[in-house]
């Protein structure tokens, strides 16, 4: 019997809040990557400063890159996965904390520091600020101009600690399922941002209402489906990928020629809004460029499928690359058969992994420090990281437990976690039982990671109610309130 590959790798994508030393305000870095470079190249590492519009965006290393989110008020670490064995997640840890490391001490140089908090308390999300500091990716033009998304909701600093966990294929979609029926858990244990622009959201999350607000209003009713959990599991690959490319979705521009880089790719907009799914059964499909509006002629190739994955904004994903795409006929036939598409990625040499969506940035800062002490307040980057393990290491017990409280709960759940953290009994029970769950998953050296989730449910005390409580304490107006938290809530690396 093949040895399944999931938990084999980990990785993280990990999102950090920039601000001003002293006065706490949203900080679009400047020579920050240049910073950076210098501090990796003085340990022999070789690192690359990439740019992009002419501008330093990110430094590239063996050990992953460095680079920004939608802003250049975001930063943004993507690791380079690393071995999931036993010791899987104490080399992660090490490589979390060289980075964060690194990442305070280049701030430094330029008066900024990282801020603790999944999005930045009294940020303003203005068309003027929204222009000032978004990164010139083509990809935007497309989904603010074309489609009509409300882009700028999430330029003040929205950030997530997405865990990247190894998932075999075959087991992909029951891990997938799993990751989405609990998010409420996770959402609730690492809730970060209950302010927004300098007032108090009445979400302990809020950050996790970014996508309803950026797709309410879109061109294409279908993108603000795609953010919406289904009403019932998903039942294989085949089914995942109907939902995602099917009826009711209009397919996202499409390359000129086959690429991986969706961000930034030479794109084309299909004419009359089909699907995905009805593009690649078509024989071919006028479209006009994104970058000249001259008219292109499409032809379906296997490839703009993998290309597509990122289509929905659901708070888990399944990503993956394939060694040797498929032919297209031969896609097609598979996504019709039950399992043939798990069959046919397995025979395609498909690398695949979970991205967790739903944990907010959570750090260990001097407030933690004082309230729960070094040890805890140290395991906070990795507690997303390692319950997303033990949940996919025991992933039939996981399954039981979502199927126990039932996938519709669960899915109206979602709303309460995020608006009232652990001051809800239910969700509070919920991330009781998804602790014990992921725990038992681990063994037993790995399961320190899971002590600031731990302390945060014994407690009921979150990073939201934290911050809040520092909110409340301070006095004047709302950049004396801030500068009076930032030193409090300032990363410790």
């Amino acid at each position: 019997m093949t040895k399944s590959k999931t938990g084999s790798l980990l990785g993280l994508e990990l999102e950090m809040v920039p601000v001003c030393l002293g006065s706490g305000h949203s900080h679009p870095v400047r020579g920050y990557f240049e910073a950076l470079a210098a501090i990796k190249r003085t340990r022999n590492e070789t690192v690359t400063v990439r740019c992009l519009g002419g501008r330093p965006c990110g430094v590239s290393g063996e050990h992953g890159e460095s680079g920004l989110d939608n802003g250049y008020n975001l930063l943004e670490t993507a690791f380079a996965p690393i071995e999931g064995g036993a010791g899987g997640l104490d080399r992660l840890a090490g490589r979390v904390a060289g980075e964060l490391a690194d990442v305070v001490q280049a701030l430094g140089q330029e008066d900024a520091c990282l801020l603790n908090v999944s999005e930045h308390p009294a940020c303003t999300l203005d068309t003027r600020w929204y222009t000032e500091v978004r990164l010139p990716r083509p990809i935007y033009r497309e989904l603010v101009e074309h489609r009509g998304w409300l882009h700028r909701a999430g330029i003040d600093a929205k950030a997530q600690n997405g865990p990247c966990t190894a998932v075999d294929v075959q087991e992909a979609v029951q891990a997938l399922n799993a990751i989405l029926a609990l998010a409420p858990a996770s959402a609730a244990l690492f809730a970060n941002s209950p302010l927004q622009a300098g007032r108090i959201t009445d979400w302990k999350e809020n950050r996790l209402t970014l996508w309803d607000r950026m797709f309410r209003h879109a061109r294409y009713a279908g993108d603000h489906y795609l953010q919406r959990l289904p009403e019932r599991p998903f039942l294989d690959l085949g089914d995942h990928f109907r939902w995602m490319f099917g009826v009711g979705t209009v397919s996202r521009a499409l390359p000129l020629a086959a690429s991986q880089d969706y961000k930034s790719a030479v794109t084309a907009y299909l004419t009359g809004d089909p699907s995905l799914q009805q593009f690649l059964a078509a024989p071919s499909w006028r479209g006009r460029r994104t970058d000249t509006d001259e008219w292109v002629e499409l032809r379906p190739h296997s490839s703009y499928f993998e290309y597509s994955q990122f289509a929905h904004f659901l708070d888990a994903r399944w990503r993956y690359r394939l060694a040797s795409p498929p032919p297209l006929q031969e896609l097609l036939q598979a996504w019709n058969q039950p399992r043939g598409l798990e069959a046919l990625f397995a025979r395609c040499g498909v690398d695949g992994y979970i991205e967790g969506r739903a944990p907010g940035a959570v750090f260990a800062d001097a407030q933690l420090r004082d309230e729960a002490g070094h040890a805890i307040a140290s395991c906070a980057p990795l507690a997303p990281s390692a319950l997303q393990l033990g949940l996919m290491r025991n992933l039939a017990q996981a399954e039981s437990l979502w199927r126990d409280w039932g996938w519709l709960r669960l899915r109206a759940l979602r709303a309460t976690a995020i608006r009232n953290a652990l001051d809800d009994d239910a969700v509070w029970a919920l991330a009781r039982d998804v602790l014990a769950v992921a725990r038992a998953g681990l063994r037993a050296g790995e399961r320190h990671y899971l002590d600031y989730a731990d302390y945060v449910l014994q407690t009921r005390r979150t990073g939201a109610d934290r911050l809040l409580t520092l909110w409340h304490e301070a006095t004047g107006s709302l950049d004396e309130k801030l500068a009076q938290i930032a030193p409090r809530r300032a990363v410790l690396a």
